[in-house]
């Protein structure tokens, strides 16, 4: 009888021992799953919108720019081909319309504080839609890469939020002080930014 109670008594201990690591290992498991959600909660976050441009006003200026909001920030990547040689502005306009020939249905610059036109960061004033100018090489190929956090991707803010603009790229150069255009010319190329 001593022989099964002592046999009882230590197989008793081993089941608890074995539950009690069990109950130990579940809050590690608990935290790996919440590291699981930090991670994909982080992945939420990056938003990424490719828009692609076309040719307006009997240019052949074609292109596309990619928007990304990462951690408040969104940056945009932006390369065309077929310009003439030299500096172009861009700018982003009111609404992601790209109907009409010329480009004008994308209607003016994207002001809603309603600043005077100018360069970006200007303590003047500049519009959120005044990104500024590029070069485009001999060969009628340019690139720009811009960063703001004054610009956010689906975020609701109507000061902050990009969707539904358009970009713009015009034959000519901003000059950052004529009211309200920059005098940068006609409207070479359009796209719309919807997600």
């Amino acid at each position: 009888m001593k022989k099964i109670s002592f046999l009882t008594l230590a197989l008793a201990f081993t089941l608890a021992a074995c539950k009690k690591e069990k109950k130990q290992e579940t809050p590690a498991s608990a935290d790996v799953q919440e590291q699981v959600e930090e991670v994909k909660e982080v992945k939420e976050e990056i938003k990424k919108i490719k828009v692609a441009l076309a040719a307006k006003s009997g240019s052949d200026v074609t292109g596309n720019a990619v928007f990304t909001d990462e951690n408040g920030t969104v940056t945009m990547v932006a390369v065309f081909e077929g310009l003439t040689e030299g500096e172009h502005a861009i700018h982003l306009h009111e609404k992601a319309d790209c109907s009409a020939d010329d480009g004008t249905s994308t209607g003016g610059h994207w002001n809603p504080t309603a600043q005077p036109h100018g360069k970006w960061g200007d303590a003047q004033g500049y519009h959120k839609g005044d990104i500024g100018n590029f070069n485009a090489d001999a060969n009628g190929n340019g690139t720009i890469t811009f960063k703001t956090n004054e610009w956010c991707i689906g975020c609701g803010d109507p000061n902050k939020d990009i969707l539904g603009k358009a970009v713009i790229v015009h034959q000519g150069v901003d000059d950052f002080t004529s009211q309200p255009t920059g005098a940068a010319g006609g409207r070479v190329s359009c796209g719309g930014i919807i997600e």
